[in-house]
C-alpha cells in the first residue's frame, strides 16, 4: 500500500516515516485493503478553511476525512481517501507534554482513518470510541505512535 504523507504545518515536528506503520496497522486490524491513503498534517488556518468549505463551519477541528473509493469499487487502483490532521489542535488540547501530544495526534489520525472506513461518531459514538481505544492500545503495544524522529 502507498501511504502518501504531506506535512504542511510548523506547529509540531512529525517524522513522516512514523505515519505509514500507524496507517498499515489500523487498516490491517480492520481487515481493509487499499492501494493508497493520503495523510496531511496541516495548520489551523488550513483545517479551518477545509472545515468551512466542506462543513460550513469555520472553527478549528482535530481532523477531517474525505473517503474516495468505496470498498465495493473494483477498479485497478483503490484509493481509500485523505485524512487531514491538525497537530496544533492536539497541542492546544494537551498543553506542553511532548509524549501526550504525539499520542493525541496519533488518535486524530486513527479517528480520521476510521471515518474513511465508514465509522460514524455522530450516530455510533460508542462504536467509534471503542475502535479508537482498541487501535491506540494496539499501536502503543507495538510502538507505532507518531514521533518527531
Amino acid at each position: 500500500m502507498n501511504v502518501l504523507v504531506f506535512d504542511r504545518q510548523n506547529d509540531l515536528a512529525i517524522d513522516t516515516k512514523s505515519v505509514e506503520p500507524v496507517v498499515e496497522q489500523v487498516l490491517a486490524l480492520e481487515k481493509v485493503t487499499s492501494d493508497e491513503v493520503s495523510v496531511y498534517f496541516v495548520s489551523t488556518e488550513e483545517i479551518c478553511r477545509l472545515h468551512e468549505k466542506f462543513f460550513d463551519d469555520p472553527s478549528p477541528t482535530d481532523c477531517i476525512s474525505f473517503p474516495m473509493d468505496l470498498k465495493e469499487d473494483k477498479g485497478d487502483h483503490h484509493i481509500l481517501g485523505e485524512v487531514f490532521v491538525c497537530p496544533r489542535t492536539a497541542l492546544d488540547y494537551v498543553g506542553g507534554s511532548e509524549g501526550e501530544v504525539y499520542h493525541e495526534t496519533t488518535l486524530y489520525l486513527v479517528h480520521g482513518l476510521l471515518h474513511l472506513m465508514g465509522y460514524d461518531d455522530v450516530d455510533n459514538v460508542e462504536e467509534m470510541r471503542a475502535a479508537e481505544k482498541s487501535h491506540l492500545k494496539n499501536l502503543i503495544q507495538s510502538g507505532c505512535l507518531l514521533t518527531n524522529s
